[in-house]
């Protein structure tokens, strides 16, 4: 099993044909087609089912193809590392960026490695907590922001910050950052609640017990973003962490206020994956990504978050 068969593996799966697969490693299809082959004979299963649609992995060819991109990015690292470029940090470092605070954090982390550190390629990848850890336990992730993690044999866990839950309505409900709204008349408003499963309802669904309040329920959403789209059209209210509505409370576009009666908060922790030795890239890159965070709530741009001191 050779790193020329399974970069073709990967790129065809990738792009579901051996055409474009050969155009984009500059070369010929039959060159591409014996690396397939070759794999399919030394493993004895099928790879890919040639259909019309294009080349479709089977169950084996998926699992292959799963297990050979991390030996792929991992010998892309150790290139990056090991690199003649004395005195300067170099590596590959892929961190996960809470959807919530993208808008903090995502742009001044770019900027900072870029400008202290051009020689770490950086990449970034943002989804739910859930699926974040799940990375991060897979090794896909170097480092990630959280919620409610601690460390485990495959994660190392350093806590941040606390959040605070925000009720979020149209702007001329005229919610203020100072005033903070109960639970109880929250929910009693149109609501729309983020989908069961979802870690903001659970957080919902333990406040509206312990306020003894049914919410009014107009529509369950998946996403932030929806979230946030119906409330903008005056569909009704919502609850989000507090630096998702930042930039909206800025440009005036939403009104919102801390939740109490019962305050709904979760902290963030910065999770590591433990695989050994970390690389000087990934502990530099954490590093930037602490300072950018105790400057944004220090300077007050993250709103109601609470520093964890170490």
């Amino acid at each position: 099993m050779e790193i020329k068969q399974l970069t073709a593996v990967v790129t065809v799966a990738e792009t579901g044909s051996v055409t474009k697969a050969a155009q984009l490693l500059h070369l010929v299809q039959s060159a591409v087609t014996r690396q397939i082959i070759g794999l399919e004979e030394e493993l004895g299963v099928a790879l890919f089912e040639r259909t019309r649609q294009g080349m479709v992995p089977t169950a084996a060819g998926a699992a292959l193809v799963e297990r050979s991109r991390r030996v792929l990015v991992e010998i892309e690292r150790a290139r990056a590392e090991i690199r003649p470029t004395r005195g300067h940090v170099t590596g590959i470092v892929h961190v996960g960026i809470l959807g919530a605070t993208l808008e903090l954090l995502a742009q001044p982390l770019l900027e900072a490695v870029a400008e202290k550190y051009p020689g770490v390629d950086l990449r970034m990848s943002t989804a739910y907590s859930g699926h974040l850890q799940q990375w991060l336990d897979a090794g896909d992730l170097d480092l990630s922001l959280v919620y409610n993690l601690e460390s485990s044999p495959s994660v190392h866990v350093v806590p941040l910050l606390s959040d605070q839950l925000w009720a979020v309505a149209p702007r001329d409900a005229g919610l203020r950052p100072d005033q903070p709204v109960d639970v109880a008349e929250a929910l009693r408003q149109p609501f729309i609640m983020p989908v069961p499963g979802h870690g903001l309802r659970v957080l919902l669904d333990q406040a509206r017990l312990e306020a003894q309040v049914k919410p009014n329920v107009i529509m369950e959403a998946n996403s932030w973003d929806l979230q946030k789209l119906l409330v903008k059209a005056g569909c009704g209210w919502t609850a989000l962490p507090a630096p998702g509505v930042a930039a909206d409370l800025a440009n005036g576009t939403l009104s919102a206020a801390p939740l109490q009666n019962p305050e709904i908060r979760r902290t963030i922790a910065l999770g590591l994956a433990r695989t050994g030795r970390t690389p000087p890239a990934v502990e530099a890159v954490a590093a930037e990504l602490i300072r950018i965070i105790r400057a944004t709530v220090g300077d007050g741009r993250w709103p109601a978050a609470r520093l964890i001191e170490e």
